[in-house]
Parts: C-alpha cells; structure tokens; sequence
C-alpha cells in the first residue's frame, strides 16, 4: 500500500534508515502518473516488505521536488540510508520496473551483509535501524547475534542476552561479543576484582568501551607483563 506522505523527513529520510524507500514523485494532472502509480502499488504488494512505497505530490511539495532535482514527472527515486541510490523517469512498463526494482532494491543476504559492513566500520546506529526491520521480518539468532554486535558497546548485558542458547555460527564473533559483554556488564556494576593492575585494568576496560582499540590494548598488554593472572586471566 502506498503512503501519501506529509512529513517527507519521517516518512522518507528517516525511515530509509530501516527499510528501503522507494518515492513516487506525480502530481493530479500528469496522465503518465496514472499509468506508473498502479504499477508501483501492484510491486509493492509482490514484494511485501522489501521496501516502502511514498507518494510525493509534486504540486504541493514543490520544494522539496526541486531539492531533489525533480525535472519530469512521473519520478521515482530510491533511497536508502537518508541518499537517493537511484531513479528512473517516465511511465516506464512494469516488466522494466520489476527489474529494475530486482537490480536496485537489496535482499535480506545482502542487507545482512550490508549491516556488517555499517558494524565493522562503526556504524552500529545505521545498522540498528536495519536489523531492527529485518528482525521483525524474521527473528532468528543470526539477526540476534548481528543486533548484539551492534549494541554491545552501548548494552552489552543486553547484547549478552541475545546470545544465549546461540551454539553455531560464526563462534568466533560469538565469544568475543560475549567475552567484551561480560567485561563490559562488570565494568559497568564495578564488580572487577581488587588488584595491583586494577586502576589500570579499569582505564583499559574504559577505553574499550569508547572503542579506543589502541589504546585498551596497548593497556591489557601492559597488564598482563604485570599481573597475567589478574581477572582470572581476564587481559
């Protein structure tokens, strides 16, 4: 079902964030408008979910058209993560449209892999927005394991929790979430143990959680020539 927007920030901009939007630009007297909408509306019910379909009424948001450098209508412009990825123009045939729908728009493979692409580089709050709409569509513990990477420095006993019971897969980012979830949960509770190395186990911890990598390791390093058995070995 296609949405008239009114808030073209929430509906379109923000919400590209979560889900795929995809902007049909027409106005009440474009006849090719009439031919394309019906189009639009009949793919988005095939693909039920992969994407967000706004209707954006060029005669009364005229400048937002013009921001968007809107030249012929009808328009249609994809958007993803708040940036138009692509556009065609014109009352293109659905056969067309279909493909270029296929081509254009991501499957769930390659939303997951985009999401670890956002996580690696350090954008977990883009990411979030994606696992978010993904979980909704199918919640199983890949998608859990990827939103506790996402949340582990901000929630890291939440992000704990969400790896629970999770016994196959990359067990490699499984551990590690779980090992810095704990790490983290105790840092936060300060329920780190006495020790000589314990203020700067503490500053390591610290930068670790603001994602300073090179410096909480530089950190552990020195801890574990001082004391290797500090926190059960925990450096």
């Amino acid at each position: 079902m296609a949405l008239d927007t009114e808030n073209f920030e929430t509906d379109v901009i923000e919400r590209s964030f979560s889900i795929p939007v995809l902007v049909d630009f027409w106005a009440e007297w474009c006849g090719p408008c009439k031919v394309l909408g019906p189009i639009l509306e009949k793919l988005a019910q095939k693909y039920n979910g992969l994407f967000d379909l706004v209707k954006l009424n060029t005669d009364r948001f005229s400048e937002i058209a013009a921001q968007y450098n809107v030249r012929g209508i009808p328009n249609v412009k994809l958007f993803i993560n708040g940036e138009v990825i692509n556009e065609f123009t014109g009352a293109v045939p659905e056969p067309q449209v279909d493909e270029w729908i296929r081509k254009n728009i991501p499957g769930k493979n390659d939303k997951i892999s985009l999401i670890k692409e956002l996580i690696i580089s350090g954008k977990e709050d883009e990411a979030l927005g994606m696992l978010n709409q993904l979980k909704k569509e199918s919640d199983n513990k890949e998608i859990n394991v990827l939103l506790a990477q996402a949340i582990l420095f901000k929630e890291p006993e939440k992000a704990l929790s969400l790896t629970e019971g999770v016994e196959q897969g990359n067990m490699e980012v499984i551990d590690s979430v779980r090992f810095i979830g704990s790490l983290l949960s105790r840092y936060s509770k300060n329920e780190l143990p006495e020790g000589v190395v314990k203020k700067e186990y503490i500053d390591s911890v610290k930068a670790l959680k603001e994602k300073n990598f090179s410096k909480a390791l530089e950190g552990f390093i020195d801890i574990i020539r001082n004391d290797r058995n500090y926190d059960d070995d925990g450096a």
